[in-house]
């Protein structure tokens, strides 16, 4: 049985909006600018063109959501408290029951009704709920009657006595005690807090926790339970961003686990590392796990290191001489031949070897090589897509209202840079991964791997004139008096250029997630009736269907048709 929420103000997006599209408008897919509408065209052009940008005002984040809620503190808990409430009702138990049955059966309202609905006797047995007490409470029924605590064994009268759905009686004192004891202690432990006497298992309620413990207490435990409400729950999860409060229910179900919080984090739902189109989570997990791993220092050693003919041990020359001393064991011996020194002459003549040392060098240091290759071109994407979220941020808090007052125009006619600088960051986080794709790549498909690289390449070429545009001819407009006639062609071309940017890097992403289908592994045209019904571009190896006549992923005139008055 599915939960039901009641609708809030939260954001909801269901639409199919590419992940890498540019996030205006845009009635044609894929949407190209001509000469005319990017360069050299009128002022109204101009104004038509982002006059459709104005008509959607969703900003570009929120239309990147896939089926997902950004959820506040005060949403998980009006959601908390219905699911509570629902339960309560259905069930007829109290809420403080309600909410017990829900934590042990991670919030889904269905699972406990489901369960309780099989046989209540033994989800109460399970959960600690008892419908009679274990011991009679008819003996604090008197408020006179002096009765001895169970935990520090003094004498209390019976309006001292507090005691569990289970009946076992201990004070007041201690109680708070024991309560306030596992709050501070245990953690989100305190959320399944039994009865104090060791044999029963009776669950402690939140109403009978409000009533013995301190404000502080009160308000950890609570915490605790919103805590337990988003962490148990298989359909939300707190926004992994630094210091952000935001939790995030997520049902999509197109195979695409990318989500942006409010605070512009964006992570994989599924691993819940940063998003990384077009990689797989497993594959992600592999190559963050070989950043972070010495497995790399073992091929530097294996690549630039000798083992001592003594000990074994592995040295690396740092001398100019060739007459090397092991630190271990001290043995002298020639770096060249590993011959012991003593005696040495000289080891200038050509032996072949036999064995498969030399091979294993040479594997080892091209294996290095092609990790540092990656790895270089991965990690300077990585540090562009941080700077590029900063430079965003920067751009909207100070250079926009320069910009304002030296065109004369509303910061709110600026927002066509904010989708560009946001575009920016999606773009090199798809180039940061896809050079992880490439490492992974089977070196014995050499037609995939060429067109990968033609997509990628094409690709970063693209990006960096969008980032150019956005971050370099921006600057000349922040000091000029009066608004400027160039300003209006850097606007329509700055939104070109995020178009076509953003409709270049959701077929790479697409081709990639593919697998690169469309490519023959041995770079031939394959069976005859594949050849009838399409075609493979000489340039890029593209298959392409047999009813076009040019290239799809061939776009160099699209592209430039953008940046020809750079």
């Amino acid at each position: 049985m599915d939960d039901i929420h009641p609708s809030s103000d939260s954001i909801k997006v269901e639409s199919k909006i590419n992940y890498y599209s540019d996030g205006f408008d845009d009635n044609e897919d894929p949407f190209f600018l001509t000469d005319d509408d990017l360069v050299g065209g009128d002022d109204g052009a101009a104004d038509a063109l982002l006059e459709d940008i104005r008509e959607d005002e969703i900003d570009l984040l929120k239309q990147k959501q896939q089926d997902c809620k950004i959820l506040n503190a005060t949403e998980l808990r009006q959601r908390m408290e219905h699911d509570v409430a629902q339960v309560s009702a259905v069930l007829s138990v109290s809420k403080t029951e309600a909410s017990i049955l829900l934590r042990n059966y991670n919030w889904s309202v269905g699972k406990v009704n489901d369960a309780w609905f099989t046989d209540e006797s033994a989800v109460r047995e399970k959960v600690g709920l008892f419908v009679k007490p274990v011991i009679s409470s008819d003996i604090v029924s008197n408020k006179r009657k002096i009765i001895f605590c169970g935990i520090c064994f003094e004498s209390h009268t019976s309006d001292r006595i507090i005691y569990a759905d289970c009946g076992h009686l201990y004070c007041e004192i201690c109680w708070s005690i024991y309560i306030s004891t596992s709050i501070n202690n245990d953690g989100a432990g305190c959320l399944m807090l039994r009865c104090p006497e060791p044999s029963c298992h009776a669950a402690i309620g939140q109403d009978m926790i409000d009533s013995l413990t301190s404000e502080e207490d009160r308000k950890k435990y609570s915490d605790f339970l919103l805590r337990s409400y988003v962490e148990d729950n298989r359909t939300t999860k707190w926004c992994p961003g630094p210091a952000c409060e935001y939790a995030i229910e997520f049902s999509g179900a197109d195979g695409i686990f990318d989500v942006t919080c409010h605070c512009f984090t964006s992570f994989c739902w599924n691993c819940k590392e940063e998003c990384h189109r077009p990689m797989d989570c497993d594959t992600v997990k592999r190559w963050i796990l070989k950043n972070s791993s010495e497995s790399e220092n073992v091929n530097y050693i294996l690549a630039y290191c000798k083992p001592c003919p003594n000990c074994k041990r592995p040295i690396e020359k740092n001398h100019g001489c060739m007459h090397m001393t092991c630190r271990v064991c001290r043995y002298e011996f020639c770096w060249l031949c590993l011959g012991p020194w003593k005696g040495h002459m000289n080891c200038n003549r050509y032996m072949e070897r036999t064995d498969t040392d030399d091979k294993r060098k040479k594997l080892a240091k091209e294996s290095l090589e092609k990790y540092t290759h990656y790895f270089e071109r991965w990690d300077a994407n990585r540090k562009s897509k941080v700077k590029a979220l900063a430079d965003h941020q920067r751009v909207k808090d100070e250079e926009f209202k320069k910009l304002s007052v030296s065109q004369d125009i509303p910061e709110a006619h600026f927002e066509f840079i904010s989708k560009a600088w946001l575009q920016v960051v999606e773009c090199r986080r798809a180039l940061e991964w896809s050079y992880s794709y490439g490492y992974y790549l089977p070196d014995n498909e050499p037609a995939k791997k060429q067109f990968f690289e033609y997509l990628q390449g094409e690709a970063e070429s693209t990006l960096e004139k969008l980032h150019n545009c956005v971050e370099s001819e921006l600057k000349e407009f922040l000091d000029v008096d009066g608004l400027s006639k160039k300003f209006s062609e850097f606007r329509t071309k700055l939104v070109g250029l995020t178009t076509v940017t953003g409709n270049y890097f959701e077929k790479l992403v697409r081709a990639l997630e593919n697998g690169l289908s469309d490519v023959n592994s041995h770079g031939t045209k394959g069976l005859e009736d594949e050849a009838e019904d399409s075609w493979h571009c000489d340039r890029c190896t593209y298959a392409n269907p047999s009813s076009i006549r040019s290239c799809k992923m061939c776009v160099p005139s699209d592209i430039d048709n953008v940046s020809g008055n750079e």
